[in-house]
């Protein structure tokens, strides 16, 4: 067996290696980002290029987009169908491969003139589902040995009948998870709209918060988003608080007050035995919201790490966005009052590492607030265009 051979199988073992861990990464994330990031740096690298793009078709608006583009600033692309190297091949549904990128009457150079970046060669195959029906393109670009190979046509072929069915599952995750959430967000707002009238924009602010408190603790990717999703509905106990009490332009009575405490009772009820994750936080940040570090909280007297993480975050979310906002019994507090009262309060109502992570983050809660107050629409991790409308 010559050098040249023993170098062939190498090279053909490395490349099973590779496209077997290739399956087994996509069927492991369910989220369409994420997953769209760990296909294009695992073409990369199979195919031995510098860059990789994975287009999503969009029929509602005809055209392709790409989130990620390696070695791009741009964090999104968008191509009419039928447009250039990608909506041809989505248009034909067959695979190009060009060994000079400027002599293809299909190319745009306006992507290279806008970045400085010299396209040499492109290999583009159709991403279809098991119908056969397009949902995208596989872009990759500047192979590192001269050009893309007949093998390479293979290879991503092969891939893209991998990758197909790990973003259609993708895809499906997705519209469940935003259908689930403009659920919870109605039902958060049914039960703030009786109390306030800038509903939306605490709702807002307290997921907005939650979040950026929880990222700055280093909480996972995951808890950041669940407590993202679950805080709004942190007081949807006050649909079972009588409107006497409840809208009473004034401040309650101690017997009233009393009353106006159940509501974290009558939130836990509502949210209790609920299956998934998501709610089950959400049942523990409305029964615990008004607990205190100190245990001098209610509705259980908690103390410390006894009141659930999300409950404690929540917490300091909740009490700044409620001295920031007009009351009929209090006016409005500067927001940098607001913020030495949440560390003056540190180990008494809260929790010490969550003030400090608050305190670190200050100056993007005051973004997002002042995103509010000059219209625009704060930043919700993970919530699309179509549910940040519902604020």
């Amino acid at each position: 067996m010559n050098t040249q051979t023993t170098q062939r199988e190498r090279e053909l073992e490395i490349k099973l290696k590779l496209l077997a861990n290739f399956g087994s990464m996509v069927s492991k994330e369910t989220k369409l980002d994420p997953l769209l990031e760990i296909i294009a740096l695992q073409v990369k690298t199979i195919l031995g290029c510098d860059r990789c793009s994975v287009f999503i078709y969009d029929a509602k608006a005809r055209s392709l987009w790409a989130k990620v583009a390696m070695g791009l600033q741009h964090t999104e692309i968008r191509i009419p169908f039928g447009s250039g190297i990608v909506g041809h091949v989505a248009a034909s549904g067959m695979s190009v491969n060009i060994p000079n990128a400027y002599s293809d009457p299909r190319f745009s150079r306006e992507l290279d003139k806008l970045t400085g970046y010299m396209t040499k060669n492109i290999l583009a195959t159709p991403l279809k589902n098991i119908n056969g029906k397009i949902i995208g393109v596989f872009e990759a670009i500047n192979k590192y040995s001269r050009h893309f190979t007949e093998e390479d046509e293979g290879i991503l072929k092969l891939i893209s009948s991998l990758a197909a069915s790990a973003i259609e599952n993708a895809k499906l995750y997705q519209r469940l998870s935003e259908s689930q959430m403009e659920t919870i967000y109605r039902l958060a707002t049914t039960a703030e709209y009786r109390d306030q009238q800038d509903t939306a924009i605490h709702l807002r602010h307290i997921s907005t918060y939650s979040s950026l408190i929880a990222a700055s603790m280093g909480l996972s990717e995951e808890d950041v988003e669940n407590v993202s999703y679950a805080s709004p509905l942190h007081d949807i106990g006050k649909v079972g608080i009588a409107d006497a009490i409840l809208l009473k332009p004034g401040r309650l009575t101690p017997e009233e007050f009393e009353e106006m405490k159940k509501h974290t009772l009558y939130g836990a009820k509502i949210l209790a035995n609920a299956e998934s994750q998501l709610l089950q936080s959400a049942c523990r940040i409305a029964a615990s919201h008004h607990e205190k570090y100190n245990g001098k909280g209610y509705p259980n007297g908690l103390r410390g790490e006894e009141i659930p993480l999300f409950a404690r975050i929540v917490s300091v979310a909740d009490v700044f966005d409620a001295l920031c906002m007009k009351r009929v019994y209090k006016p409005r507090w500067e927001p940098e009052d607001a913020r030495k009262y949440i560390v003056e309060q540190s180990g008494k109502d809260f929790d010490p590492a969550v003030v400090a992570a608050f305190d670190r983050i200050f100056p993007e809660i005051l973004k997002a607030q002042q995103s509010t107050q000059d219209g625009r629409k704060s930043i919700i991790p993970g919530i699309s265009g179509k549910m940040k409308k519902m604020f």
